[in-house]
């Protein structure tokens, strides 16, 4: 990965892993910022406008959810929760709350850039005009002419199966919530009806996957959500 000299902030009370990403980033070419706290953080974002933010969610004088919430107020900045936290729900309230992705301490440094790499791509997406074309290996979508073909065969979906798969490409790489999928697709009023998506998704498989029991392209978070599997989101499972 080109770092191109981008400043990552971290928000890490834990001092040996601060210095851990500290080596890890720089070594990479990334430029490096570090809080301990929610207040250091709120300082560093203002002041420095970093390109990316890693944040832990136990932080001495306040909760990363309440930061993530607070920096989505005015920033569009990727935020990459990284917490020993690992349940279901702390991962869907992240992610409802703004952040891009949920990565569970012990992690690997490789594992860390990949998703980084996701976090750039769909932010820099965001910025311009995204192309509307989607490439995932042998899947080709063609968001403009509403078109999905596999291997170079049309793929035949149902209106609700191209919209989640359409949502999907749209943020290539990004890990999205039941809910989020659900108030996109089919509207706030249905923003608890999580079997929906069970279904389609089910469905959709059968349609876009060889082996829908071991999907390559539609990666799930059991208990959170979905997304389309990005180029750099190898080794990930379904």
């Amino acid at each position: 990965m080109s770092a191109d000299g981008k400043l990552v902030l971290v928000v890490e009370d834990e001092v040996a892993m601060r210095r851990f990403l500290r080596a890890s980033l720089q070594a990479q070419g990334f430029r490096f910022v570090e809080a301990a706290t929610v207040r250091e953080a709120l300082v560093a974002i203002t002041t420095h406008n970093p390109d990316l933010v890693l944040l832990d969610l136990g932080l001495p004088d306040g909760d990363g959810i309440a930061l993530t919430r607070k920096i989505r107020e005015w920033s569009r900045a990727p935020i990459l929760v990284v917490s020993a936290r690992g349940r279901e729900s702390d991962k869907v309230e992240a992610l409802d709350a703004g952040a891009d992705d949920y990565l569970t301490k012990p992690f690997g440094m490789n594992e860390l850039l990949a998703r980084m790499r996701v976090a750039f791509r769909h932010h820099d997406a965001e910025l311009g005009e995204r192309a509307p074309l989607v490439d995932v290996g042998e899947l080709h979508l063609d968001l403009e002419r509403r078109r999905v073909t596999l291997a170079g065969v049309e793929v035949h979906l149902t209106p609700i199966e191209y919209r989640i798969l359409a949502l999907l490409g749209r943020n290539l790489g990004k890990l999205l919530t039941h809910q989020q999928i659900l108030t996109e697709v089919w509207g706030q009023a249905y923003a608890t009806h999580t079997h929906y998506v069970r279904v389609h998704m089910a469905e959709l498989r059968k349609k876009i996957e060889r082996e829908p029991a071991r999907p390559r392209f539609l990666v799930t978070e059991p208990g959170v959500g979905y997304r389309l599997r990005d180029r750099d989101d190898a080794g990930r499972g379904g």
